[in-house]
């Protein structure tokens, strides 16, 4: 995890230039900075281990021990962890695959070290480092926007050169809009998650076994893509900044979304062929339907493949071609990452120095939201009326996420910077 650092981290941040000297003023030693950046970097490790439940306070620990030049690369540096974690997860339980379901037995607890229990074992056994490690390395470090020490409430006593929390007023206005910003990002990415299965199935007459190894291959992609994107927007946010990041990301998921409408003249292989040469005269659907069923199969071991006749979009819809599909998936990679980021990026500096927990709880609530509501808009959508609904549906969306940050854009700005202690 060390790896992720950067070289300003390795030294103490350095204040404004006194004036009529070359010299800056450093107001972080030596010693709190390591201290500092060691309990970051513990916090790293803990969203590549384990971070489900713990991703508001992580986020707010990191938001507090951060300046405002550290913020972005420390958040990008927190999301390429979780990235990696949900990549090699997967990974490893597939090596632990190896050892097979008989396994070894250790006979003096009666424990059975198989393919199932050896995953469950080493997650244990992690989540316990992990927890030694908070406990004896992590420490609380709180700074203002500056960077100056800022007084914790956990201490009773305080440095002579700590500073108190600036009073402010935080910009409700900005606070509402990148959650909304935030809960539409997450909600596009987990109703893409979910739809790639039952869409390559029915495009490309994949078997379910075929789509959960190719569609695995291309989400474990998606991931390595993410992490690099993680790791590129940490340079480019000091070129262009994070407002410009988010939108941009927007603009890619927007093209990328209007990549996967379906067009042309070809259409998707029908689970039930037979329906185009039935000539008999007089028959309702309903009769023809039954017919089919009833009628035998010529291989029972082979799982009917194709777009299901249920769904009667499948019989005027153009198919989505293989290379629209990748393109679009490649394009979703790119502009999720950069939003993701910049979204809770931002939303910490809105907030400024004061503590982040509770609004941070908000932000993670309403990514949760997202989760749960883009699978099941996605599901009713496309089974309903096709991609050509569903993905235009997503399209409108975007556009007006887009037209929600362009009227706040002027707000997206940091605490201090709004309140004039900073010049942005």
């Amino acid at each position: 995890m060390a790896s992720l650092g950067v070289d300003s981290e390795q030294e103490p941040l350095l204040g404004d230039r006194t004036p009529g000297s070359r010299e800056w003023d450093i107001i972080e030693t030596e010693e709190h900075c390591k201290s500092r950046w060691r309990s970051i970097r513990i916090l790293y490790l803990t969203m590549f281990l384990s971070s489900v439940g713990n991703v508001a306070v992580i986020r707010s620990y990191i938001a507090g021990a951060t300046s405002l030049q550290e913020r972005t690369s420390s958040m990008a540096n927190t999301s390429a962890c979780q990235a990696l974690g949900f990549i090699l997860g997967p990974v490893f339980q597939t090596c632990f695959a190896l050892i097979g379901e008989k396994g070894v037995t250790w006979d003096v607890v009666k424990l059975q070290i198989n393919m199932y229990t050896a995953p469950v074992l080493l997650g244990a056994f992690l989540g316990i480092l992990n927890i030694i490690l908070i406990l004896t390395i992590l420490r609380e470090h709180r700074v203002d926007d500056s960077g100056r020490q800022c007084k914790n409430i956990n201490f009773e006593e305080a440095s002579a050169d700590e500073v108190q929390v600036p009073q402010g007023n935080i910009d409700q206005v900005a606070v509402v809009a990148t959650n909304v910003l935030f809960f539409v990002i997450l909600f596009i990415f987990a109703l893409f998650e979910t739809i790639v299965t039952p869409l390559t199935m029915d495009m490309y007459a994949w078997t379910r076994e075929q789509a959960v190894l190719y569609d695995g291959i291309i989400l474990a992609a998606l991931g390595v893509e993410a992490v690099i994107i993680f790791m590129g927007i940490k340079l480019l946010s000091k070129k262009i900044g994070e407002r410009a990041l988010l939108l941009g990301g927007l603009i890619i998921i927007w093209v990328g979304f209007f990549v996967l409408l379906p067009w042309g003249n070809q259409f998707p292989k029908i689970q039930w062929e037979d329906l185009h040469n039935n000539t008999i005269p007089n028959t309702t659907f309903g009769e023809i339907i039954i017919t089919l069923w009833k009628s035998p199969r010529e291989n029972h071991s082979e799982e009917p493949t194709g777009c299901p006749v249920e769904q009667a979009w499948c019989l005027y819809t153009p198919m989505i071609h293989l290379a629209q599909f990748l393109i679009s998936a490649v394009l979703i990679g790119i502009g999720y990452p950069s939003c993701n980021v910049m979204s809770y990026t931002l939303y910490s500096k809105i907030l400024g120095p004061n503590p982040q927990g509770v609004y941070m709880g908000w932000l993670t609530a309403s990514g949760s939201a997202a989760r749960i509501l883009g699978p099941v808009f996605i599901s009713q959508v496309y089974t309903a009326w096709g991609p050509r609904w569903a993905f235009s549906l997503v399209c409108g969306m975007v556009v007006l996420t887009i037209t929600l940050l362009g009227v706040v854009y002027r707000r997206l700005i940091a605490f201090s910077v709004r309140h004039g202690r900073i010049q942005e």
